[in-house]
């Protein structure tokens, strides 16, 4: 596997729109691996096993009673276009889409770009139906320059709500009709319909230097997660991957980092390996979360907006991720720890700190500190364009991530 780490990836980012097709994939993987689906917590846990909950998956595999544990954290969702309840409208002779803009969209790279729509549907029966159709369906237009002509002194300027809706057809055309055409589902009681450009992941460069995709943050350590978590060895210790939804818009839901999910399922491991309370909270003093959410790598156009010391640049290695003022968990005791891990492996790893007056976003390993108790450790894999429609890293980084993850979860 780890030889062969870019066609894997490449095809896991197409084939991965929304949240849900990355849980269904990754459910794939690991049911190909020999490790159970469970539905629920209240029966016995399975040595190598996951549970799925809308957006997000937790997976583990079991090591001896009172071991520390080894979680791997990233995030399902990705910055989009999100198709409204009520979403047809017809003006001036075009057939368009209401949506709602989700997560830090960079609100420019969604123009004239050909969309597919991809999702799920809810029918009234409760039974749930992916649907993801790659065709060129729909385009949010850019404006002519005629009719704006000093677009390219002031730049592009765009309203959220006017400016982003998308065009799908001419006339008039109806949403749910069409998508029980393309889902088979009569009866529809509600949707989860996500917009996204439908260019394949490419190679790029005139070296193969760069790879270039939608949905890189953070679908990329969601990626390496799971292949580490199958490519790990059994240890001492407990190995659990969390991919978590809603990262985009602040972890607070049922699937998201601020939720329940990752927490109860380390507390049904405790109380299954027969832990007390106090055993179970020094087990989580004694225990790593590898947080893995893409990095700023320096851009050579804007190297103004860098902390020349802590730039990150690509194929040179994971960047560690460091903020004093916690946007980031690493501590000094993590940064060892994980340089350690990378020095046993061969992993160059390199360091990122934002700029003073450029604040840096955050991540969910600040969120499963505070909630777990556990010590977490911010990295990710340097990268141009965040938040773009269409993102680009290196094309050598992917494999450095993975084998990191595969020492640190072995350690």
């Amino acid at each position: 596997m780890l030889s062969n780490t870019l066609p894997s990836l490449m095809e896991w980012l197409d084939a991965c729109p929304t949240p849900f097709h990355v849980v269904e994939r990754a459910a794939t993987l690991l049911q190909s691996s020999q490790f159970q689906q469970v539905d629920g917590l209240s029966g016995e846990l399975p040595r190598n096993g996951f549970l799925c909950r809308d957006g997000s998956i937790v997976a583990w595999r079991l090591g001896a009673p009172d071991a520390p544990i080894r979680i791997v954290g990233a995030h399902t969702d990705s910055p989009n276009l999100r198709v409204l309840p009520q979403p047809n409208i017809s003006q001036s002779g075009w057939s368009q889409l209401a949506v709602e803009v989700y997560g830090g969209v960079l609100l420019n790279s969604w123009l004239d770009r050909d969309l597919g729509i991809a999702g799920r549907v809810i029918g009234v029966s409760g039974e749930s139906v992916l649907f993801n159709v790659t065709a060129p369906l729909a385009r949010v237009p850019q404006l002519a320059i005629h009719l704006d002509r000093e677009v390219n002194e002031r730049g592009v300027q765009l309203d959220k709500h006017q400016h982003l809706t998308p065009i799908w057809g001419i006339g008039t055309n109806n949403f749910s009709e069409w998508l029980r055409q393309v889902t088979g589902l009569d009866h529809i009681a509600a949707f989860d319909a996500h917009l996204f450009d439908i260019t394949p992941s490419a190679i790029l460069g005139v070296d193969n230097s760069m790879l270039a995709s939608g949905r890189l943050d953070n679908q990329l350590s969601c990626w390496a997660g799971i292949y580490a978590l199958i490519n790990s060895l059994h240890s001492e210790c407990t190995q659990i991957v969390v991919l978590n939804d809603h990262e985009e818009v602040g972890s607070d839901s049922a699937t998201g980092a601020g939720g329940p999910l990752l927490e109860s399922i380390i507390d049904a491991i405790s109380i299954q390996e027969g832990l007390s309370r106090g055993q179970h909270f020094d087990r989580m003093s004694r225990s790593w979360c590898l947080s893995a959410d893409n990095a700023h790598a320096i851009h050579p156009n804007y190297t103004e907006r860098h902390e020349p010391r802590h730039a990150p640049v690509p194929n040179a290695g994971v960047a560690l991720k460091i903020n004093g003022n916690q946007r980031y968990a690493t501590s000094s005791r993590g940064a060892a720890h994980i340089r350690g891990v990378a020095d046993s492996a061969g992993v160059p790893l390199q360091t990122f700190v934002s700029r003073n007056n450029m604040p840096c976003g955050s991540t969910i390993g600040p969120i499963a500190a505070t909630k777990l108790g556990i010590e977490a450790i911010d990295v990710g894999v340097p990268q141009l364009s965040m938040h773009s429609a269409r993102e680009m890293c290196g094309s050598a980084d992917p494999a450095h991530l993975l084998t990191l993850m595969v020492a640190f979860l072995n350690q």
